[in-house]
């Protein structure tokens, strides 16, 4: 590698770095994420994600005009080959404050869902309940997800596609009982991003495929889909973020969500000129139009 190639791999990390933690901070400000006093439960899982947000919140943390406390979380689901050691070694390495949460959800998981079943849907839900008691036991007041950009998307996709609910994975959440918050700190950041810092500072990654389960087929057709719809009309994935951060309940047709029993009418402040296909038509010839259509319907 030349020196002149080495610079321009720096400076391109040098701006990854900033678009990260800028999308980081952005979203953390609109969404009030993190607070004065915070005290955050990082959850990392050894996937590339929740790595590269814990790594961003560290740098913010020293950059942010608020103190918070960073704690980061491992839940150990005792999966047969999980390399116990690899996550300790790396906290302790930089310095950050951890616990590791010895469960055994592996065995409740693979005694439930029969061969051949994914097993994504219950793993995720014992291992957000462990979560949520964990982080009441060491006085976390949010749990930090490292869920993405291309994750909240894929998932209002799949959630039409396959539960036909208009609903995804909102960057900040209050939990059913009121008792925890959740927050996504990465909601802004795009996964390509998010690969390309792992490459760089090489986390040491642990695959999610040591419980052997099946891929998650419909999450993989909706990611081939976007990628495809990405790769023909590039931003069509941002819009579609963008467009679950500006919803109007009244043009669609959830009942529940607006009121459409009640729609009296109000012409209390009617106005002399009304917008009509384009063209303005004052109350004073109304009545002349009208008589023009008549006519031509006639002739």
């Amino acid at each position: 590698m030349t020196d002149s190639y080495s610079h321009k791999e720096q400076l391109e990390f040098n701006k990854l770095c900033k678009r990260l933690r800028r999308n980081v901070g952005t979203a953390i400000a609109d969404y009030k994420m993190i607070e004065e006093g915070d005290v955050v439960m990082t959850c990392l899982s050894g996937g590339k994600d929740s790595f590269a947000m814990l790594d961003i919140l560290i740098h913010l943390q020293k950059t942010a005009p608020i103190n918070f406390e960073i704690i980061a979380v491992n839940l150990d689901q005792k999966q047969p080959g999980f390399p116990e050691h690899v996550l300790p070694d790396y906290l302790e390495k930089i310095g950050v404050p951890f616990y590791v949460i010895d469960k055994d959800t592996y065995s409740v998981v693979k005694s439930k869902i029969p061969e051949g079943r994914t097993t994504c849907g219950l793993c995720s839900r014992l291992r957000r309940g462990t979560l949520y008691s964990f982080a009441e036991t060491i006085g976390a007041t949010k749990i930090a997800l490292g869920h993405h950009r291309d994750d909240i998307v894929e998932t209002l996709f799949l959630n039409m596609f396959y539960g036909s609910r208009l609903k995804s994975m909102p960057p900040k959440l209050r939990s059913d009982d009121g008792r925890n918050v959740v927050i996504r700190p990465l909601a802004y950041c795009k996964e390509k991003d998010l690969i390309a810092l792992a490459e760089h500072k090489a986390f040491p990654i642990i695959p999610c495929n040591l419980c052997g389960s099946q891929e998650n087929l419909q999450r993989q057709n909706i990611k081939a889909m976007l990628h495809d719809w990405e790769k023909q009309h590039p931003g069509r994935v941002e819009n579609i973020f963008r467009s679950i951060q500006n919803v109007s309940p009244s043009q669609l047709a959830d009942v529940n969500l607006f009121d459409f029993h009640n729609l009296p009418l109000d012409r209390d402040n009617e106005k002399e000129e009304y917008e009509f296909e384009g063209a303005v038509v004052s109350a004073s010839n109304i009545q002349t139009g009208v008589q023009i259509i008549d006519a031509a319907l006639i002739g």
